[in-house]
């Protein structure tokens, strides 16, 4: 009887665990895309030879719709990137080519960057495609943080293996978080640094991208400004205005 009550409680706080996992989880998303946004950009890829610097704007509304204009350089400007529910299309000015991209490309870098096509439009939910576990808690940069491991369901559609994440337990803040492929090699690091206030909500406003093979190799994302629910209508995520948005 005393091991039947012990397996039942192991059990009950496992899912008390990954309840408490999935709303800290949900919380931090949450406060990073609200009901809609609309944000600048600039991303440096940085290599050993070069630094290449990209400029975007980016709208998106809930979880369904993302739309993404290259604002600089001049050789890259026009470029878009579109989600539009379950669907991802590419639109190239030069040579007004549109492309549907499959999923296959979704792990594939944005513009040479080491971020992907799924980073940038969010075709996976951290929410809802992961079963989350809270390990702990660690200090991190001095910031006391929940320890998350995050592992694809089986019926979903994503590029990672396992995510483990370090959430700032007092402002619901990414500071780390590891990305690892489906034999559970480290793929990459992703650190959020310098926390600034963007519309009322603290967030970091840099995002470096570290490949684990490639050390030397970096992408900083740095956020220059960013809006939270915007009116913005679904009628602005479309094919024709992916030709004609600025």
């Amino acid at each position: 009887m005393k091991k039947q009550l012990i397996v039942i409680f192991v059990f009950l706080a496992s899912l008390v665990s990954a309840q408490d996992a999935k709303e800290i989880i949900k919380k931090m998303d949450d406060k990073l895309q609200g009901d809609s946004n609309k944000s600048e950009m600039k991303m440096s890829i940085v290599r050993p030879k070069y630094t290449r610097t990209i400029a975007f704007k980016n709208w998106s509304l809930g979880r369904d719709y993302f739309l993404t204009y290259v604002t600089a350089p001049s050789k890259d400007k026009g470029m878009v990137s579109m989600k539009y529910k379950k669907e991802m299309w590419s639109y190239t000015p030069s040579i007004n080519r549109m492309i549907k991209l499959p999923p296959s490309m979704m792990s594939q870098g944005w513009m040479g960057s080491d971020y992907t096509n799924d980073d940038l439009v969010k075709q996976s939910s951290i929410v809802d495609d992961y079963t989350h576990t809270l390990l702990g808690e660690e200090t991190i940069d001095g910031r006391l943080c929940y320890h998350i491991q995050m592992v694809p369901n089986a019926d979903a559609n994503v590029v990672w293996g396992k995510i483990l994440t370090w959430i700032d337990k007092e402002k619901y803040i990414s500071i780390k978080s590891e990305y690892y492929d489906e034999e559970e090699f480290l793929v990459r690091t992703e650190l959020g640094k310098d926390v600034k206030t963007f519309d009322g909500r603290e967030l970091p406003s840099l995002m470096e991208i570290i490949p684990a093979e490639e050390p030397e190799n970096r992408t900083i994302i740095t956020i220059t400004s960013m809006e939270f629910d915007v009116d913005i209508q679904e009628s602005f995520f479309s094919q024709q205005n992916m030709k004609r948005v600025r």
